[in-house]
């Protein structure tokens, strides 16, 4: 078997090649008993003490590297952040590795390097140790960074993405397929009529607001292999199913338009500053009108209740029902 690009698009396929390769052939996989590999979080998690240190880490080859609402260096820091986010705890730290191509313009490195400190910033996030390495001319597509982060929150506190109960709400914190949808209509020169950027954003804020309320019970946040992806992996370790409403869930008429033009699945595609949030049914108003109070949570609905009947079913606007598979691959390749 070869690698292809469905290989590492957060997919059936891409799951495929982590079961059958990566973790059965890596023998110690956790600390202390902490969350490890094999669970295939967000995060693993090294217990310490009263405390869990949380850590991530993501490689970023996301194509073009400066695109509408962004570029990777603020993609870098913030997809890192928002994985140790969802898992519950406060990010901390931030280590950087780039490897760059020979021939790179500085002055677009010194670019890249500004939006990483400002989304760090924002964050509450420090940038403490890294790695540069450059590769020979035409051997690299320009830039490749790679973050681990560091978070920490109370033992017993640490929010898996198995973690859903049956009655729970489910609330997503804004539009779908913003950032998947801007990148490939920037990327392929389609030429809409549009202003439509990239969500991508620290989620911390949002996380924070529903973490000190109480009664949340899974997050994560919908990346590669999109809303449809997060759902069924949310509702698959949890043991649980869902029924989503389809009227609930925002979008903007950019995407919805532009998704129908390319025959792409809009629930597919990457989101880079969303949140899914399982919470409790009584808490779940009070965390919705919060978040609506925060930056970038102000288009947050309840889209949805966690069930007991184990397939992720989505109510249609038109009043059917479907199943909501999860995607084989993401349709749009590169975009983180």
């Amino acid at each position: 078997m070869k690698i292809g690009m469905s290989h590492g698009a957060g997919g059936e396929i891409m799951q495929g090649l982590i079961s059958g390769i990566i973790l059965k052939n890596i023998q110690n996989k956790n600390v202390n008993g902490g969350i490890g590999l094999d669970e295939l979080d967000d995060g693993a998690t090294i217990p310490l003490d009263d405390y869990d240190i949380v850590v991530s880490t993501d490689s970023h080859t996301i194509d073009p590297i400066f695109f509408p609402g962004g570029d990777i260096g603020k993609i870098s820091i913030a997809g890192t952040v928002n994985d140790v986010s969802v898992m519950g705890a406060k990010p901390l730290a931030i280590a950087s590795a780039m490897v760059i191509s020979e021939g790179f313009s500085t002055e677009d490195l010194e670019k890249i390097v500004k939006s990483m400190d400002k989304v760090s910033t924002e964050a509450g996030v420090a940038i403490v140790t890294g790695d540069t390495k450059v590769m020979e001319k035409n051997k690299l597509d320009k830039i490749i960074i790679t973050t681990t982060g560091i978070g920490l929150v109370k033992k017993g506190e640490v929010k898996r993405d198995s973690g859903l109960n049956v009655g729970d709400k489910i609330i997503l914190t804004g539009s779908v397929g913003d950032h998947g949808i801007s990148l490939m209509s920037f990327r392929e020169g389609f030429g809409f009529e549009t202003d439509l950027q990239s969500d991508v954003a620290p989620v911390w804020g949002m996380v924070k607001t529903a973490l000190d309320i109480g009664g949340v019970t899974a997050m994560k946040d919908p990346t590669r292999g999109g809303v449809a992806n997060a759902l069924n992996e949310l509702a698959s370790k949890s043991g649980v199913g869902m029924l989503i409403h389809e009227d609930k869930i925002p979008f903007k008429k950019e995407v919805l338009a532009a998704s129908e033009m390319l025959g792409i699945d809009p629930y597919e595609v990457a989101n880079e500053g969303k949140v899914l949030i399982g919470v409790e049914a009584e808490k779940a108003p009070e965390i919705l009108d919060a978040i609506r109070k925060t930056r970038y949570g102000k288009e947050a609905q309840i889209i949805g209740e966690v069930t007991d009947e184990k397939p992720v079913i989505m109510e249609t606007k038109l009043g059917g029902k479907r199943i909501l598979e999860e995607p084989i691959a993401d349709p749009v390749p590169r975009v983180c």
